[in-house]
């Protein structure tokens, strides 16, 4: 047995190897929490939480919304909800400065919609946007990195699986921590629109001339906001009235996702049943990667907190010379870093056991709040280097483009979101307002 501080230092060091020789962020942190739990409490504590910490971490009936959420966000893919939302935010936006990219924004926010996956919101959109943004003569920098922004959407908007992870994690209200990022994700949508405005207007050379489309073109496409709207009001207006559950409604979600694609015509002839396996199988794989991330940093937070780290950062916390927003605050500049080395599900389940006692228990913030900012966060991640998975995703759609390239065009929007956070952090009513009105009557 050695010293538990000295066991989470060498820790540190483990996980830090461990991912440099190549190993998955899931692999490295569950291996170093095993040896950290044989380190400090010996064989029979580690091995018996090895046996039994994927089942009680995994069975739990609210976690069984992410496989669904994801493969409702394939079906409305499939069914062309994604290109009929970007065509309608080209034609209404067309006059704007930038107004592709406006296009961009507004199509993400309403795919996210009905999504809940900023990498599946990423590659959508990167694949239809960006060639269009290209061959207009925007900068592929600004266009890459505006795409891999417009991506974090996803986890914002609901349905959002973060949200979910989240209130899981945490047992708080899946339903009220969902609804509560629609005004935070609209708000990022104005924030990124009017920054677009700004740049095109001080670097006209970064975007082409504003298209032009008549009102007849116009009122004609809106014909394909049906599908986000119907399925938008099924989950969100579902929940927010009481008549479903979070697995209820992204059960309906996806119910009626199916049956979009089904009979949307746009799926090809003899291709339905290789698109319904294809929707399965991705969801299959991001479902296991999400799962393996959730047992492997939770076996390093368990570790954290046998070794008592939870109460001494509690104690710590205690004795500092900040006021309660201000711990707050640092709390959540701990993700800049950590976002630059681990994906979301990593971050939370590492650091909620820590965080969410003290800013809920000890300083008497609103959950909901602290979870949305959590949530913000962890979008910044999702484009910083050198781990933003949007910009990987996005390297792959458009593999002429370096990575450094996508991270510079990213780098604009990041003082955008460094704006939306200080908004949500200066009126939290930005979060908690709507969920306080849910089954109100």
């Amino acid at each position: 047995m050695i010293d538990p501080s000295l066991a989470v230092l060498l820790s540190i060091g483990v996980v830090i190897f461990l991912m440099a020789i190549g190993l998955p962020i899931y692999a490295s942190l569950g291996i170093t929490g095993i040896l950290g739990c044989l380190a400090i409490k010996g064989p029979l504590i580690a091995f018996t939480q090895l046996k039994a910490f994927p089942y009680a971490v995994t069975a739990n009936y609210l976690l069984a919304v992410v496989p669904v959420f994801i493969i409702m966000g394939h079906f409305a893919f499939k069914a062309g909800i994604s290109s009929d939302l970007y065509s309608i935010g080209r034609k209404w936006c067309s006059r704007l400065p930038g107004g592709l990219g406006v296009a961009t924004f507004v199509a993400s926010a309403g795919f996210g919609a009905c999504c809940g996956s900023s990498v599946a919101s990423a590659a959508t959109m990167g694949t239809i946007a960006i060639p269009e943004m290209r061959a207009l003569g925007y900068d592929r920098k600004l266009a890459c990195g505006l795409v891999a922004a417009a991506g974090t959407l996803a986890i914002m908007i609901p349905p959002s699986v973060v949200s979910v992870f989240y209130a899981s994690i945490n047992d708080t209200s899946a339903g009220a921590q969902l609804v509560s990022g629609i005004f935070p994700g609209l708000m990022s949508v104005g924030i990124y629109v009017i920054g677009l405005f700004l740049l095109a207007k001080f670097n006209p050379t970064l975007v082409p001339a504003p298209e032009s489309y008549t009102w007849r073109e116009r009122f004609a496409s809106l014909k394909g906001i049906w599908g986000m709207a119907v399925l938008f009001s099924i989950v969100i207006g579902g929940m927010y009235v009481g008549w479903f559950t979070p697995t209820e409604a992204a059960s309906a979600g996806a119910f009626v996702g199916f049956f979009m694609m089904l009979f949307g015509g746009r799926v090809e002839r003899g291709k339905l049943g290789a698109t319904i396996k294809l929707c399965f199988v991705d969801t299959l794989r991001t479902t296991c990667m999400v799962f393996l991330i959730l047992i492997g940093a939770g076996l390093y937070a368990f570790f954290l907190t046998l070794a008592q780290v939870p109460q001494a950062a509690s104690a710590w916390v205690g004795t500092l010379p900040l006021p309660p927003w201000g711990i707050v605050v640092m709390f959540l500049l701990v993700y800049i870093p950590l976002g630059m080395f681990m994906d979301t599900f990593s971050m939370l389940i590492i650091t909620q056991p820590i965080m969410f006692p003290i800013v809920t228990q000890q300083l008497g913030f609103d959950p909901i709040w602290f979870g949305v900012l959590c949530v913000k966060m962890a979008e910044i991640g999702l484009i910083t280097p050198p781990v933003g998975l949007n910009v990987y995703v996005l390297s792959g759609v458009v593999p002429d483009v370096p990575m450094h390239d996508i991270f510079k065009g990213c780098a604009f929007f990041l003082l955008l979101e460094a704006v939306s956070v200080a908004l949500l952090v200066a009126f939290p009513i930005i979060s908690t307002w709507l969920p306080s009105t849910m089954y109100a009557r």
